[in-house]
């Protein structure tokens, strides 16, 4: 309906798919709504740049961050990785997803080859988590540390965790990332 009535693609993104998805957000935070429903929204908003993305006239919209995202080695949990990269593609971040299972020198290859600005990793099992810390070392030994923000979250981490192993940034849930990705990258909502 809005590309009929001569609405520009990047606007309906940026005015009703992105507010809408910041709104739901906020609702995630507050309690008001829980997982299922923040999936159903975040699909919804993914279809809806999978019809938009195609209109767009060169680089149209503004991309806030490209992020590299993925679930650490030895652990196949993917659903909140997955909603939080829906949560970030909402907000306007080119979201890099190398799924589950990802060895640190597979993260380090990804920030060499998409020169992003974050690195967020995933972790649900606590035997995993040293992983995050083994990544962020092994970005240390190959130059690249200095290049990328490393968020980290997953049920078992803590801003404690993330302030030992060195990371920028820890967020308990989807809404918390971007607003994470929002502050580090130097934006307000």
């Amino acid at each position: 309906m809005a590309i009929s009535t001569g609405i520009a693609p990047g606007d309906i993104i940026q005015m009703g798919l992105i507010q809408a998805m910041t709104v739901v957000g906020e609702q995630f935070k507050r309690s008001e709504i829980y997982v299922p429903e923040m999936l159903v929204a975040a699909r919804a908003m993914k279809a809806g740049l999978q019809i938009l993305k195609p209109l767009m006239v060169g680089n149209e919209a503004k991309s806030l961050a490209a992020v590299v995202i993925g679930t650490v080695k030895g652990d196949l949990h993917d659903i909140g990785k997955n909603l939080v990269g829906i949560m970030m593609e909402g907000a306007g971040c080119k979201v890099i997803d190398l799924g589950v299972d990802i060895a640190p020198e597979k993260f380090v290859e990804a920030v060499a080859n998409h020169n992003p600005e974050f690195l967020a990793m995933s972790a649900l099992l606590t035997t995993t988590m040293p992983v995050m810390r083994e990544t962020i070392t092994a970005l240390e030994k190959s130059g690249k540390r200095g290049l990328v923000k490393v968020l980290i979250g997953g049920a078992p981490i803590n801003q404690r965790f993330a302030d030992e192993i060195g990371a920028d940034g820890y967020a308990g849930n989807a809404a918390e990332a971007v607003d994470k990705i929002r502050a580090l990258a130097g934006m307000t909502n």
